[in-house]
């Protein structure tokens, strides 16, 4: 099997080659993958043509994502895993539950969409880049968030044997998943739920980040030396740092056979009641069906412990795991990624850079980040100032009530967390930060949409949840330059404070040698007018503008436009004394329109009495899909220009009539 993976990068090479105008190669290039439109299909196959079939399905993960993008390197590693669970089990009767789920592009090609749709994945039309229910009864379950998978898989273990059933359900965790605090509450309540589940602890080694902690110790430790001989080994300290692990220390003291009966591999998942097989080669097939068969047919929870290689079968994506695990479009024979015009600065870049600057100044500033450096930006601090850096792993919740530990000593802690993995720490934002007043700094990349990703990770949601959270200061910049504005603002005042900017590319403006302190909750007025106002918060003010513009020239209207900075504390006085002297109010944010931006500014008006109309412009009540491009969601939402464009005028026909009656 070795000399197949060793020739896999030419051949993908190859395939590329030959369509040269689509870029794609053919279903010819696949003779075994494009005759499998079930999992049943795969039972049929012999030893080798299954080698064969894994070696196609690496080129085809590699071949469409060096065009769409994706998560390569969780796919790569997971072939022969996954052609192996399809070969034991049987979906949809049996259920699979893959933990992130970003890794199920290997699920989805063996359960019937390898078509067009696969070669449009994460793109508009085309499949999703996660697992999601309704996409096809193969998948289960949906997830876009790490930690998820046991927990749900352990409720449809734990109602099958409530309702009689048969079927098999098998948990799919990356090693990063146990680090989250959600899979070790699942874990220990497994062997008190079912007395049949299969758990496939999934172990690379690497998560988008390398892996910290002593969950990823411990499984390092099993992988280099299986038997555990080493019997001088500091197990007290180590399970000292794992959940349950004072527990276990107890068990063991006490044990006949003293500090021996916790050294053994499988010590920490049976004490849960879950027995422990492994480490198992994750690319062995033989191997793997054997251990599964064996799983299938157990009565009791089961953790098989595969090992696998993130990448597996392309070098570049071996050699650079954090570049692969979600890679834009990259060329194939280097791994590069394709050329782009140089443009401005990544927000979290100028967000990671402008925190180096501020903490070389500061030494009591830290940055906290869950398993996402490079992404956040804080890969800059972490470089420069690795003592002032912390990485927790996947454990949002931890993060934040880490944060609040550390900001009660008097050090000031700066969390990055994209928006949409801030949801889950919504209780320590209330309870630990906002409740007690303490002095924590929030900066939320991936506001707005992510549009390959889709639903799970869109960030959407964090300006109407903020708002509901007393103490809170919570911003958005207009540009790069009055991010780091924010950033200086917030880490002077001694309250909770949230910064929210998009992912992706600045503005490009001029960026000034020292920031500015902003007045907390005052807007910024950019342009007057007597038609309407414009209130916009973050990327929202350039769209502003921009209608502003069409509007005057090709409607011959005057509309002002405010940059408004804070969604709270709103600039109240200003909103008020614009809303008395214009006929219309417009808001424009980059959020769920469902108690938001606009709906702050709604309830100003109405507890002044003011009956100004507002029209909103925002995303609506519903889970916005995966697109190509936000441009191309915006269309489908009703948020084009054209669209804006005609909801403003609509309205600036009525409220003018309104405004008249009224004078």
């Amino acid at each position: 099997m070795a000399s197949h993976w060793l020739v896999l990068p030419a051949l993908s090479h190859r395939l590329l080659k030959e369509k040269p105008q689509s870029g794609r190669p053919s279903e010819d290039d696949f003779p075994i993958l494009s005759r499998i439109e079930s999992p049943a299909d795969i039972k049929k196959l012999g030893e080798e043509a299954l080698e064969d079939l894994a070696i196609e399905i690496r080129n085809k993960l590699i071949s469409t994502t060096s065009i769409n993008g994706g998560h390569l390197g969780p796919n790569l590693g997971v072939v022969e895993l996954t052609i192996a669970l399809h070969r034991v089990f049987s979906t949809p009767q049996d259920h699979f539950v893959f933990d992130t789920s970003h890794q199920g592009y290997v699920h989805k090609l063996l359960t019937g969409r390898n078509g067009s749709e696969f070669d449009k994945i994460r793109k508009s039309g085309g499949l999703s880049g996660f697992l999601t229910r309704s996409e096809s009864g193969h998948d289960s379950y949906g997830a876009g968030h790490a930690g998820t998978a046991l927990s749900a898989a352990l409720g449809m273990a734990t109602a099958r044997d409530r309702l009689g059933g048969d079927e098999h359900v098998v948990a799919l965790c990356g090693d990063a998943a146990f680090t989250c605090g959600i899979t070790m509450e699942a874990l220990n309540n497994v062997a008190a739920a079912t007395k049949r589940l299969v758990i496939i602890l999934n172990d690379n080694e690497w998560s988008i980040a390398k892996n910290v902690g002593a969950m990823s110790k411990y499984l390092n430790e099993l992988i280099t030396n299986p038997l555990y001989n080493r019997l001088h080994h500091d197990v007290g300290t180590l399970l000292q740092k794992v959940p349950g692990g004072e527990q276990l220390l107890k068990i063991g003291k006490n044990a006949e056979k003293g500090w021996k009966s916790i050294v053994v591999p499988s010590s920490i998942f049976e004490q849960y009641g879950v027995r422990y097989f492994g480490p198992i080669d994750g690319h062995d097939l033989p191997l793997l069906t054997r251990h599964l068969e064996f799983a299938k047919d157990a009565n009791e929870p089961v953790i098989l412990h595969v090992v696998t290689k993130k990448g597996k079968g392309y070098d570049p994506a071996i050699k650079h795991p954090e570049s692969f695990h979600g890679t834009s479009p990259f060329e194939v024979a280097s791994g590069k990624s394709k050329s782009k015009s140089k443009g401005p600065p990544n927000y979290q870049d100028v967000f990671g850079k402008a925190l180096v600057r501020f903490a070389k100044k500061d030494a009591s500033i830290v940055g906290i980040t869950g398993a996402m450096p490079s992404g956040t930006g804080l890969i800059h601090l972490h470089d420069e100032l690795p003592g002032q850096f912390y990485d927790v792993g996947i454990a949002e919740e931890h993060a934040v009530l880490f944060a609040a530990g550390l900001s009660t000593k008097g050090i000031r802690p700066v969390v990055a967390i994209y928006s949409t993995f801030l949801q889950r720490a919504f209780d320590q934002l209330i309870h630990d930060i906002c409740l007690q007043n303490l002095p924590v700094l929030f900066c939320m990349d991936r506001a707005g949409l992510s549009p390959n990703d889709g639903p799970t990770h869109h960030g959407l949601f964090d300006i109407a949840y903020i708002r509901s959270i007393p103490n809170a200061t919570s911003m958005q910049p207009k540009d790069e330059d009055e991010l780091v504005d924010m950033m200086h603002t917030s880490l002077s005042i001694n309250s909770p404070t949230f910064i929210r900017y998009p992912r992706g590319a600045s503005i490009g403006v001029k960026m000034k040698s020292r920031p500015k302190s902003l007045e907390i909750g005052k807007a910024e007025i950019l342009r007057e007018g007597g038609d309407a106002v414009i209130w916009a918060l973050g990327p929202m003010v350039h769209e502003a503008i921009e209608l502003s513009d069409r509007l005057k020239i090709e409607d011959g209207r005057s509309i002002g436009v405010v940059n408004a900075r804070f969604s709270k504390p709103l600039d109240n006085s200003l909103l008020l004394k614009q809303a008395r002297q214009s006929p219309l109010i417009v808001t424009m944010e980059d959020g769920v329109l469902s108690g938001g931006f606009g709906s702050a500014a709604l309830e100003t008006l109405s507890d002044a009495q003011i009956q100004t109309p507002v029209h909103r412009i925002g995303w609506p009540d519903q889970f916005i899909d995966h697109g190509s491009d936000v441009s191309s969601l915006r269309t489908e939402a009703g948020l084009s220009q054209e669209h804006m464009l005609a909801g403003i005028r609509d309205k600036l026909r009525t409220s003018q009539e309104i405004f008249s009656e009224a004078e």
